[in-house]
């Protein structure tokens, strides 16, 4: 009798695992489905709570993205899809108990949850990491995959009950440690700091734009160039880095950019100084100076530009 009701115990134990698991990848598929779609312009908006330009900071920045080219973007996001997408279809294989909990195929399901959620888990953090410390901002989509992910692989060593314990311990530190060195490895290539000028190494340039511009973009760039509305940058700066990835690649082409560092490539020192630029970026609207960051539709306001503001 008592066996039994162990046996039973640990089914409906199995069973709240993978319920759990399902729901977590769920909200996993929709978070960065909704992230992909607003990055591909099927979404026209995509609200972040607790915090103001923090996504689009995040994911408009050089890791946001894991290959652009004038016919293809595919974001960052895409992975999240993929990974919450599979362990949602593994998910629900083990849930319509096809197969014995002894059974081969089901064990095999169990690991590649483990293995994907360990990897999952892990590349999160690194994420983590470089969002707060490289970015230097907050993104709320991006902090709930991490916790999705963690938590996904943190129920899964419950709910497969490896026999052995050893070849879990084994099998995820070697996961551990593939996606650490390669996710360290894409961070470095990427990261603008570590960009470098081949054709002239004493001119200092800065950061290769890595994000894509939309027409409504472009139009803008060209209204404010037209209008001989300034930004004052400089290569070394962060925030001027994160201005132009507002605009796009192709949008930042458009501007009239001045480099204020007295190193930086083409730069105009001299008209910095006159104009007694002190702040980095700087906008010169009709005269005016205006610091910091600029939110295009606030710009949009501010130069009083009657087109097309529909930026996201």
């Amino acid at each position: 009798m008592a066996l039994k009701t162990l046996k039973s115990r640990n089914k409906k134990d199995l069973k709240w695992t993978k319920i759990i698991i399902a729901v977590l990848s769920t909200i996993g598929l929709v978070d960065t489905s909704s992230i992909t779609l607003k990055n591909w312009g099927l979404f026209n908006s995509l609200s972040c709570p607790g915090t103001e330009n923090g996504c689009e900071a995040v994911l408009n920045s050089p890791w946001g993205t894991l290959f652009e080219n004038n016919q293809l973007n595919i974001p960052l996001s895409l992975a999240g899809v993929i990974t919450y997408g599979s362990i949602l279809l593994l998910s629900i294989f083990l849930s319509l108990n096809i197969f014995s909990r002894q059974d081969k195929f089901n064990k095999i399901l169990w690991w590649l949850i483990f293995l994907i959620s360990c990897a999952s888990s892990v590349f999160s953090i690194l994420l983590l990491n470089i969002m707060f410390i490289k970015i230097k901002a907050y993104c709320f989509f991006c902090i709930l995959s991490a916790i999705l992910s963690i938590s996904i692989f943190i129920i899964s060593m419950i709910g497969a009950k490896f026999e052995s314990r050893e070849p879990m311990f084994y099998r995820g530190f070697i996961v551990f440690l593939t996606v650490l060195i390669g996710g360290l490895i894409w961070s470095n290539n990427v990261d603008p700091s570590n960009a470098i000028d081949i054709s002239k190494s004493t001119e200092k340039v800065s950061p290769a734009i890595t994000t894509s511009s939309s027409p409504q973009k472009i139009n803008f760039a060209k209204f404010l160039s037209e209008n001989n509305i300034k930004m004052y940058s400089a290569y070394w700066c962060p925030h001027c880095h994160d201005q132009k990835q507002l605009f796009g690649k192709k949008a930042v082409k458009e501007l009239t950019v001045i480099e204020c560092a007295k190193d930086g490539k083409d730069n105009q020192y001299k008209l910095c100084k006159e104009r007694q630029i002190e702040g980095f970026p700087s906008w010169e609207i009709n005269g005016e100076v205006y610091s910091g960051v600029q939110d295009l539709n606030d710009l949009a306001i501010m130069t009083e530009y009657k087109g097309d503001t529909n930026f996201e």
